[in-house]
């Protein structure tokens, strides 16, 4: 399992290895309910202990994961409105880490705004999903991005070795459209949806490189720079590169603007460090496909 390449590295950060296979995820779900009009509050205690329990306590993958291999992740469910008892209307912010190799520092993989969930929940509901059917709102969401998660995970730890995961991500799409639910359809007016999330990251060949740029950034960039940085930092600037690639072809791709909203950040600390004439190459790449943070860019030439 490739995940095990990065066993080492959980030795050296002092993480001893458990001898029983768990699940893969170790998400925190908040409920933020202050709009909601009803007095009843405990429903929303319930609903974040049941949607965690369905997120942590499932097996994803046939791989088994040791308890700090885990994908860890944060859902922050904001309700917007109730317009009846039980039925609730909702945005969604997914972020997920990432260990690196040698360190204690995690990466973050995944920050993603669902700006348009609708769903129905009452108490002590059974969440029930299967991935060939539809069944509810709220278990096909779950579900998507427990795969987007664990895929993107996967991408960084081998070339494209998210692919099954992207494709049943694919298929929660497909088999959600039949419920008219926003978010789930082809609406060439809000690109920025689950449906094109999982297009992209599955489907389509021009974003091929910006998946392949994951492993790239993760296994041969931020998990070298502890052993190999020069070598690390050149491969992160490959990456870029290849996103940059992907972005003249089709700009503004949600992949793309997925890729840099987690990265950002990161990106804009680490080549601090890096050798000067990678930092010079690396900025003119961001400002071409991040202009909107050009400022943090620029910060980088100042060392």
């Amino acid at each position: 399992m490739t995940r095990y390449l990065v066993l080492f590295g959980f030795l050296a950060m002092g993480f001893l290895p458990g001898a029983s296979q768990c699940q893969q995820l170790n998400f925190t779900v908040t409920i933020n309910s202050e709009r909601a009009r009803t007095q009843d509050r405990d429903i929303f205690e319930q609903m974040k202990s049941s949607f965690e329990q369905f997120l942590n306590g499932r097996t994803w993958t046939d791989d088994e994961y040791k308890p700090e291999e885990r994908i860890k992740g944060n859902l922050l469910i904001t309700i917007n409105d109730m317009p009846q008892v039980g039925l609730f209307s909702a945005t969604v912010q997914i972020q997920t880490v990432r260990p690196i190799y040698g360190s204690n520092y995690e990466s973050l993989m995944l920050n993603f705004a669902d700006r348009n969930w609708t769903f129905e929940y009452v108490e002590s509901q059974p969440l029930e999903f299967n991935q060939f059917s539809f069944l509810n709102n709220i278990t096909s969401l779950l579900a998507y991005y427990a795969y987007i998660a664990i895929g993107l995970d996967y991408d960084s730890f081998a070339p494209r070795g998210g692919d099954p995961y992207f494709e049943t991500a694919n298929n929660i799409v497909a088999n959600a459209q039949q419920s008219s639910r926003p978010g789930w359809n082809q609406n060439p007016s809000d690109k920025r949806n689950r449906y094109w999330l999982a297009n992209e990251l599955y489907n389509s060949q021009v974003m091929v490189p910006v998946r392949d740029a994951y492993y790239l950034y993760h296994r041969k960039g931020l998990d070298l720079l502890t052993s190999k940085p020069e070598e690390g930092f050149e491969n992160i600037l490959q990456a870029i590169k290849m996103v940059e690639e992907a972005n003249q072809v089709q700009p503004n791709s949600i992949l793309t603007i997925s890729f840099m909203d987690a990265k950002s950040d990161e990106i804009s600390k680490l080549l601090k460090s890096a050798p000067d004439e990678i930092k010079e190459e690396a900025v003119e790449v961001l400002l071409k496909v991040d202009p909107n943070n050009a400022r943090k860019y620029n910060d980088i030439l100042k060392g």
